[in-house]
């Protein structure tokens, strides 16, 4: 490949499709959710963790990915997969209770996990190891205007409907995009002689070491920043999805400097970036007492996110062909093994001091930038 030519690309066309609508559905899910659990259900700290754990379980059980490809192509499981997407998200709002967040989150989280797994795969198999930084990139910035999107009205939406009825109309919208992938029909999308069964090889240990840390730091953010922001900060369902647009006006214009930064830099450069980057930003939770200061926070933490498909294209570098559809399901359990306790724990220790979670997260950053420090490429 040459040349990438993204327009005339029908595997990109159909993977930007689906990507599109999980975005636009996971967007508005997490937008609403904190609110709606505080306001509607009524949580406190240990149960949004419990929640948050509930929602990483199906992507620890990202593993049987490898085994359902036995049966289902690749890429029919990933419009499966966005499909419990939709109907997760759309029956939210109908069960507002503790054990009903639990079960619809579960739903969502499903689809959510396997897609992303699948995703990862198809595009490290369709596309080089100079193109596929590309690609992740593209995904990012026409999600991140998605997000901006769905952002937009859900503010708009939150002065005229209900949690329910907006729950309801992004389930739709996911759907909508499900209906319109299963009408293309991507030409020569490439799937490799996979491994049968569970790959595991000592020469990814960095690989799998990174992703475990990746899902470490990450489950901190995800589950409590933005709580932090509704619970201390009494941030507004409107504020959040403000906060949310300008986030991802910033990553729509920067996810295609990263990848050239990858490209022209290496993955070792610029994972240690976000990690020094992290750890500052975790100690700013932790000791921030400034609404202002947070929100700047919450923005830096997602644009430092956005390097972190370096670690699927590190692989990619490094990987046999025939290794990377069932590796991309065992990294994506691996980095899903500490995001399925650490949010219990994490609400535990937020019952005693809500800056412990914090701080931990700027300590397991630290360990991700001595690990950074391994990576080696010859390509």
């Amino acid at each position: 490949m040459n040349k990438l030519n993204l327009k005339n690309n029908s595997v990109y066309i159909y993977l930007l499709v689906l990507v599109l609508a999980v975005t636009a559905g996971f967007q508005a899910w997490r937008t609403i959710f904190n609110n709606f659990a505080v306001e509607k259900v009524g949580i406190d700290g240990f149960q949004v963790g419990v929640i948050q754990s509930v929602r990483e379980i199906p992507g620890f059980l990202s593993l049987l990915v490898i085994y359902i490809l036995f049966i289902v192509k690749e890429n029919i499981l990933a419009s499966i997969a966005v499909f419990l997407v939709g109907i997760g998200v759309a029956i939210t709002g109908f069960i507002p209770s503790y054990y009903g967040l639990i079960f619809t989150t579960f739903i969502m989280s499903l689809g959510f996990h396997y897609y992303e797994t699948v995703n990862k795969s198809l595009v490290l198999q369709n596309f080089n190891i100079k193109d596929s930084p590309i690609v992740f990139a593209k995904q990012k910035s026409w999600s991140s205007l998605v997000n901006i999107i769905i952002g937009i009205i859900i503010f708009t939406t939150s002065f005229l409907f209900s949690y329910k009825q907006n729950f309801i109309f992004a389930g739709i919208i996911v759907l909508i995009g499900v209906a319109v992938a299963l009408f293309m029909k991507p030409a020569e999308i490439k799937e490799s002689t996979k491994n049968k069964g569970m790959v595991l090889k000592t020469k990814y240990w960095l690989f799998y070491v990174l992703n475990f840390l990746s899902g470490s730091r990450r489950q901190i953010f995800v589950v409590f920043a933005v709580f932090l922001l509704v619970e201390k900060f009494n941030f507004s369902v409107k504020q959040i999805a403000v906060l949310f647009v300008v986030n991802n006006i910033i990553n729509f214009f920067l996810a295609p400097i990263i990848a050239k930064g990858i490209n022209r830099f290496g993955e070792r450069i610029m994972l240690s970036i976000e990690y020094i980057s992290l750890t500052a930003i975790f100690l700013g939770y932790a000791f921030a007492e400034n609404t202002y200061l947070v929100a700047i926070l919450y923005i830096l933490d997602h644009i430092f996110f956005g390097f972190a498909f370096g670690i699927n294209t590190y692989f990619q570098k490094i990987s046999e062909p025939n290794d990377i559809s069932p590796s991309m399901a065992v990294g994506f359990t691996i980095n899903h093994i500490s995001a399925v306790v650490i949010p219990v724990i994490g609400g535990l220790l937020w019952m005693v001091n809500w800056r412990i979670p914090f701080i931990a997260g700027a300590i397991i950053s630290v360990f991700s930038f001595i690990f950074a420090q391994f990576i080696k490429t010859n390509r």
